[in-house]
């Protein structure tokens, strides 16, 4: 690939943990020259356990800074104000993931720095906006999943409030902040004029709510928790036991469970008038789990796949180990091999986007301040010509 769409972009980032780095990495693999702004001590995800490598460096950070360079700043100084100044006069956009109040305070809103570059567009990331009675509350990932109803639809019906096993509220917020930031970015090179662009956590996380929270809002239903991770609506779309494991079966339309009686040989199902349609197979959820738990037991995972695969949804539920050694990740190349500074080589997840069929490329993150020297040079540099 000679050229990433997002070439010569460039975007400096206030960030630290997940949502803003998730974000600006995407830029980055994209092709956006991303400057990430730490503290002297680092982003604290550098000190991220259980594994390491090295001094301020771990694998919990690597994972979420692909592709950026790394810059120290201390914006009480009036030299590093200055030359954050200076880069954002060529800038097109600066993201931070503070407290609500802080942005403003610390000069990283559109409002202070539009007299430096009127197109600069400023992304912020919080966790309960900039405005409001919460705008200097802290707040992550897992406490949205509490208030937002998250923990509350997940797991078995009489299971305590379980939240799910990955930080989503992050990476969503993360994704919305890079479709915003870009969106403003095109619009400030139309109109000449940047703006301050928002997404709080606790915002995404209500928006993911979608059709569970759709129908409370104009029907008054409330979503309970269901069976074997069940759909709320569509039968059999549920976790099934098999002689050494669980499958999932995702029969979304009477299509595939028609296909689906006739594979397990048991098509007296299709006719079987508590079964026959989607509203009967609904009613009678807990007795066709029982029927359908008697037959996927007859069978190990592999031997279900080997019938049903490509005919029907139908997955293996994986460990973490077992999700991550699929032989199909290698073979889509979801996984690859990334130069360490430190002499080792990284496996590291790809990003998921293709461009003309080609996986993006990838460097390792930066070691802290690694690309100070050289920005403080620059700006050296043109200080005395000027």
């Amino acid at each position: 690939m000679t050229a990433l769409p997002l070439d010569g972009l460039k975007i400096i980032s206030f960030e630290q943990y997940g949502a803003a780095p998730y974000a600006t990495m995407f830029l980055a693999d994209l092709g956006a020259d991303v400057v990430k702004v730490e503290g002297a001590d680092g982003d604290y995800a550098r000190k991220t356990g259980p594994l390491t490598l090295g001094e301020a460096d771990s694998l919990y950070y690597q994972c979420f800074n692909l592709n950026k360079r790394s810059l120290i700043l201390d914006l009480k100084a009036d030299t590093d104000r200055a030359l954050l100044h200076r880069l954002v006069a060529d800038s097109h956009a600066v993201v931070n993931n503070l407290r609500g109040s802080l942005p403003a305070k610390l000069g990283l809103d559109y409002a202070a720095l539009s007299a430096v570059n009127p197109r600069i567009v400023c992304g912020h990331i919080s966790a309960y906006g900039r405005t409001g009675s919460r705008a200097d509350w802290p707040g992550y990932d897992f406490l949205m999943q509490a208030e937002a109803g998250f923990m509350a639809l997940t797991g078995d019906p009489g299971s305590p409030p379980t939240r799910v096993g990955l930080s989503m509220v992050d990476y969503m917020t993360g994704m919305m902040m890079a479709f915003g930031l870009v969106s403003a970015i095109r619009g400030a090179e139309r109109s000449g004029v940047g703006m301050d662009v928002d997404v709080s956590l606790f915002d995404a996380a209500l928006h993911q709510l979608a059709y569970q929270g759709t129908w409370y809002l104009n029907e008054g239903v409330i979503t309970p928790q269901t069976p074997r991770s069940a759909h709320p609506s569509t039968v059999p779309v549920q976790l099934y036991k098999t002689a050494d494991g669980w499958l999932y079966i995702c029969c979304m339309n009477q299509k595939f469970w028609e296909i689906l009686v006739r594979l397990i040989d048991r098509p007296e199902l299709g006719t079987d008038p508590r079964f026959a349609d989607l509203a009967s197979r609904r009613e009678n959820r807990d007795l066709l789990t029982d029927v359908l738990d008697a037959v996927f037991m007859t069978r190990t995972r592999a031997e279900w796949m080997q019938l049903l695969q490509g005919q029907i949804p139908a997955a293996p539920v994986e460990s973490l180990d077992g999700a991550i050694d699929n032989p199909f990740v290698a073979e889509v190349g979801m996984v690859q091999d990334v130069p360490h500074p430190a002499g080792r080589t990284l496996r590291m997840f790809a990003n998921p986007l293709r461009f003309d069929g080609a996986r993006l490329p990838q460097r390792a993150a930066p070691g802290l301040d690694a690309d100070g020297p050289a920005l403080r040079g620059l700006f050296e540099g043109t200080q005395r010509e000027a």
